[in-house]
């Protein structure tokens, strides 16, 4: 009886499609490649970010304000892990912070009714914890949050347009 079952077990097994192993680090489309971190550095952590991105209406166009986003450990929004905010700056629960800078030349928007996709060296991080030692920052598979299409209506109007992304922290490895 038991051989019975590590048969069907073993033959279950083989007929299951082969399951691909994630990469530490995204996918990049062949336009993105100015986003890619150089190497030396490898994924320390990574979150999936849903906020808004923050615009002001100056009487002749959107100009972007701040992003305020929750950072979640899991691809469905569970788990909360910390805030992402103007700066820009990510925090976690725990209190360690990096804030980061465009790296200039770099970027690109696979989606174009999406933010653009963009690579941030850290300028500055404070306490232990998941930001600690952070070296670079990816945001990729954004969807959402462009600067809205038609003008405003006033002055000084501030619109939040919904956004989602991913967040790959980079460290130098030892």
């Amino acid at each position: 009886m038991v051989r019975s079952v590590v048969l069907l077990a073993v033959a279950g097994l083989a007929l299951q499609p082969s399951i691909a192993l994630a990469s530490d680090e995204p996918e990049l489309p062949a336009e993105c490649s100015s986003i890619r971190v150089e190497a030396g550095n490898k994924v320390s952590f990574h979150v999936y970010a849903r906020g808004v991105q923050i615009y002001r209406w100056n009487g002749t166009a959107w100009v972007f304000v701040a992003p305020v986003a929750t950072l979640f450990a899991e691809k469905n929004f569970f788990g909360e892990v910390g805030t992402h905010y103007i700066g820009p700056k990510w925090e976690s629960k725990s209190g360690s912070k990096v804030e980061g800078r465009r790296v200039a030349g770099t970027g690109c928007q696979p989606d174009p009714t999406a933010i653009p996709w963009l690579l941030l060296s850290r300028f500055d991080s404070t306490g232990p914890g998941i930001f600690a030692q952070v070296t670079f920052i990816q945001r990729v598979n954004t969807t959402g949050g462009t600067a809205p299409s038609e003008p405003g209506t006033t002055l000084d109007e501030v619109r939040e347009v919904p956004y989602t992304a991913e967040y790959y922290f980079y460290r130098a490895q030892n």
